[in-house]
């Protein structure tokens, strides 16, 4: 595993081998490793929402997707770490996830042949944290699609 980021805490974040590619994002802490999955982290992006207002997870979202491109960029990993002190008793865990979806981000540009790169998550988190849809609907709207249909969805709503 080609480990990106250590916690205070002792968890793990890196990219290793998944099923198509080596982009695959890992976390390890207390003894296992597992890839977390788009419901998981918008599960947990939703909670947030409802305590802070989705709009304020959202434009925090936004700020890491307007950096982000193929490469792990420490700055990056500062500036999240800067947004997570905003949410208090959850600041390890926002970190945590929000470098999740970063590295899931930095993926998706990564992958061979993309034509949507991140513009995917962003659509998730936008159709999640926006237009209000459950994590399950919000992380599994796109599958079975094409990716032009996909891309006409992202553009006709601005990105």
């Amino acid at each position: 595993m080609r480990i990106v980021k250590k916690f205070q805490d002792g968890t793990i974040l890196g990219f290793d081998r998944g099923k198509f590619d080596s982009w695959c994002v890992y976390l390890s802490e207390n003894g296992s490793r597992y890839a977390p999955t788009d419901l998981e982290y918008f599960d947990f992006f939703r909670k947030m929402g409802k305590i802070f207002g989705f709009k304020v997870i959202y434009n925090d979202f936004i700020k890491v997707y307007n950096l982000t491109n193929n490469a792990f960029d420490d700055n990056v990993s500062l500036l999240i770490d800067q947004i997570s002190k905003n949410y208090g008793k959850y600041t390890l865990k926002m970190s945590k996830y929000l470098t999740i979806i970063y590295m899931g981000m930095i993926a998706e540009e990564n992958k061979r042949f993309t034509k949507l790169g991140k513009r995917i998550k962003r659509l998730g988190m936008y159709e999640l944290l926006i237009e209000q849809k459950k994590p399950f609907v919000a992380a599994n709207s796109t599958k079975g699609m094409k990716w032009r249909q996909i891309d006409n969805l992202c553009k006709k709503i601005g990105f």
